[in-house]
């Protein structure tokens, strides 16, 4: 069985790999690609759903000179304006051996709103030989004025089972011995970040068989236990283990995360529109919230309780 990451080693190479929200999505990019030319660009959509494979697809296929692209990450080179824009005038102020430069800024929700960001706007209109392309999970926290200089493209979350269709045949072809119900919990736990998926499976795959997570350690490890809990009709341990393990800059994914997996506390439309409103609730509540095990335990019993479940 290979050592290699099973997130770059599945990770589409191609336009015809990758999987697009439609026809009409794939037909642009390919229109791009054929045409040699693109505007600036925009992902935005969940964490682990293909934004920056897409972005490199495009690079790649569009046949850019190494030397024409620069990647920067915005959570790690956005906060400081200074240094981000010596890197990007020193980069940007010469000619392309290509057709044009490609500046792929990754995370580019982190740059900072009210100095990194401002300064692209110019940039963006006055460099003709320079694209711009930019992923981001949260397309709020990108201004409007940048927005605007950007063909926006939502990248949305796979449908579950073609999510959990992929995982399954990731295991298959690393010939991983794999218990269906044990695959649906790890699903449960990741979705819809396919990177997640891949990442925790591989971790757990020992002597070719994938097992339960040994410790809860990391986010994706307590989701797993979480749903396993529940499975097995544990829904207290379940709440008491979130809480217990919940930091407070993680509650927003969390309740995020309910939300992607709202079918886990509703079995009908009357509870999935229930679920939701407690999730909305709760997330509007983030900024005054003082106890964060608190928080979490008190909402997710709230949603486990909307089927009529007795917490034991």
């Amino acid at each position: 069985m290979s050592k290699t990451s099973w997130v770059e080693k599945y990770r589409p190479k191609t336009v015809d790999e990758y999987v697009f929200r439609d026809e009409d999505q794939k037909a642009q990019v390919r229109e791009w690609i054929e045409s040699g030319e693109i505007p600036h660009l925009l992902f935005h959509g969940p964490p682990g759903t293909g934004k920056t494979t897409l972005a490199k697809i495009i690079i790649n296929e569009l046949d850019i000179d190494d030397f024409d692209v620069m990647m920067m990450n915005g959570s790690k080179e956005g906060r400081k304006i200074d240094e981000f824009n010596d890197k990007l005038d020193g980069f940007t102020q010469t000619i392309p051996f290509s057709q044009y430069k490609i500046i792929f800024i990754d995370e580019a929700d982190y740059l900072n709103l009210h100095s990194v960001q401002p300064s692209l706007r110019t940039p963006m209109v006055e460099y003709h030989h320079c694209r711009f392309i930019l992923t981001c999970n949260y397309v709020h926290k990108i201004m409007p004025a940048i927005q605007d200089r950007c063909q926006v493209f939502k990248i949305e979350k796979q449908d579950y089972n073609e999510f959990t269709a992929r995982v399954a045949e990731v295991l298959i072809a690393e010939e991983v011995e794999f218990d269906i119900d044990l695959l649906d919990t790890y699903v449960k736990a990741s979705y819809p970040s396919l990177r997640k998926a891949l990442n925790v499976v591989q971790q757990n795959t020992v002597a070719g068989k994938l097992n339960m997570p040994t410790t809860s350690e990391g986010t994706v490890e307590i989701k797993t236990e979480f749903v396993n809990l529940v499975k097995q009709g544990k829904y207290r341990q379940g709440v008491e283990l979130l809480g217990k393990n919940i930091r407070q800059d993680e509650i927003e994914d969390m309740l995020v995360w309910c939300s992607d997996n709202v079918d886990m506390f509703a079995d009908t439309d009357e509870h999935f529109f229930q679920a939701n409103k407690i999730i909305r609730d709760a997330i509007v509540q983030i900024p005054s919230i003082a106890h964060p095990d608190i928080h979490i335990t008190a909402t997710v019993g709230d949603l486990l309780s909307i089927k009529g479940e007795l917490l034991h």
